[in-house]
């Protein structure tokens, strides 16, 4: 009896002290401190905010020169390549720096221009020149041809037909300092480069350079983009879908026959007709040889 009575009062005892639940729900357990964001999370994550602190207030933003606009309307962003400067509205006391480009395609000579950026690539643009003036590119060879991607030239090797396994390769020995600002639109001209595990400084190679065939974004921030063509595109266009061999070079033969830069003041005379780009402009006089200004004279 009295063993009972012993364990009766023990387990009193511990009843008493422990806390009995009341009528609401138990506390929540104390949340761990939150662990900061790894670098490119963070951004993205102060992205979003910024979009979202926006909404309702239109606001056109221009992150670089050619670059995508980025539109915010209520709730919905938009993105969208800037409108190409139209050559034929440039002012008339404006002077710019234009590369015309004769290549020899299928059995005829056809013409590419473009304008030079020489503003936000001045070292580019100012190597590409010295090149063009000495004749180092007439005679070269287009290498690589990715229908919809790119169009590449300017590789010294490419001036000998039997050293076509070494194309690709030629003008490592000049360099020039990456000047990488503008982005790859349609119609951008970039220099190459040899990669970043042993050119992590991305300098361009002294005399290859390529055309972009499309909005380019994933060469974006990684090439110097030094022009944009302004007439001959759809020339372009048909190089890319050439056959071409395992290293993407085109089978057939496609030459320089000559690349000259000259200053141009004013706008470029409008398209003398329709292509599949859109349009076609003349040629300024200065870039115009003797025979077409005294056929121009007679009619």
């Amino acid at each position: 009896m009295k063993l009972h009575l012993l364990i009766a009062l023990a387990c009193a005892s511990f009843l008493d002290a422990q806390e009995l639940p009341t009528g609401g729900p138990p506390a929540a357990p104390t949340p761990a401190p939150l662990q900061p964001l790894p670098p490119i999370e963070r951004l993205a994550d102060e992205a979003q905010r910024q979009l979202f602190e926006s909404a309702g207030q239109p606001s056109p933003v221009n992150p670089a020169p050619g670059g995508p606009v980025v539109t915010t309307r209520g709730r919905k962003t938009t993105f969208s390549t800037a409108e190409f400067e139209d050559p034929a509205k440039w002012g008339a006391e404006e002077t710019r720096q234009l590369a015309l480009m004769e290549v020899a395609f299928g059995g005829s000579v056809e013409s590419v221009m473009f304008v030079l950026y020489g503003q936000d690539a001045p070292k580019t643009v100012a190597n590409f020149r010295d090149n063009a003036e000495v004749g180092a590119y007439d005679g070269l060879a287009f290498h690589r041809a990715i229908e919809g991607f790119i169009v590449q030239t300017g590789d010294p090797l490419t001036a000998d037909e039997g050293a076509r396994e070494r194309w690709g390769t030629g003008g490592e020995a000049k360099t020039v300092p990456a000047e990488i600002k503008r982005r790859h639109r349609k119609g951008a001209v970039a220099m190459g480069r040899r990669s970043d595990a042993v050119n992590p400084d991305r300098r361009s190679n002294g005399f290859q350079f390529y055309f972009s065939l499309g909005n380019g974004g994933s060469l974006d921030g990684n090439y110097t983009v030094f022009g944009q063509v302004v007439s001959g595109f759809e020339t372009l266009e048909r190089i890319g879908k050439m056959p071409v061999d395992g290293n993407d070079c085109p089978i057939a033969r496609i030459e320089i026959k000559s690349l000259r830069v000259f200053d141009h003041k004013g706008p470029l005379a409008p398209p003398v007709r329709d292509t599949d780009d859109g349009r076609k402009y003349t040629k300024p006089a200065a870039a115009k040889g003797f025979l077409e200004r005294f056929i121009e004279r007679v009619w």
